[in-house]
């Protein structure tokens, strides 16, 4: 039985489209806390401001499950956050980026 996760998330066998869509999930998860504790408000004060549950909030930070579009908007909106959409780069185009940056 694989007692790290890195290990257990061997065992799942995802495929590559899958791990972006749960590195995208991380990231935009990292995005909304990063804002939250810049703007230092707790999840509560977050919580008033927005009109989403404070549970909701920790559940999304947590990553319990994957956000809601909706929450997400509300929950960044008074932090002074959006969404939008940008095009990915190639995975080529990432890797050669990460040479010069070594």
């Amino acid at each position: 039985m694989a007692t790290k996760w890195k290990e257990f998330r061997k065992t799942l066998n995802l495929t590559p489209e899958e791990e972006d869509i749960i590195n995208l999930e991380k990231s935009l998860i990292n995005a909304v806390v990063e804002a939250r504790e810049k703007s230092g408000l707790t999840q509560k004060q977050l919580s008033e401001l927005c009109g989403v549950k404070q549970p909701v909030i920790a559940r999304l930070e947590k990553a319990v499950h994957s956000p809601q579009i909706n929450s997400m908007i509300r929950i960044l909106q008074p932090l002074g956050y959006t969404l939008s959409v940008v095009k990915k780069e190639p995975v080529e185009a990432l890797e050669e980026a990460e040479l010069f940056e070594k």
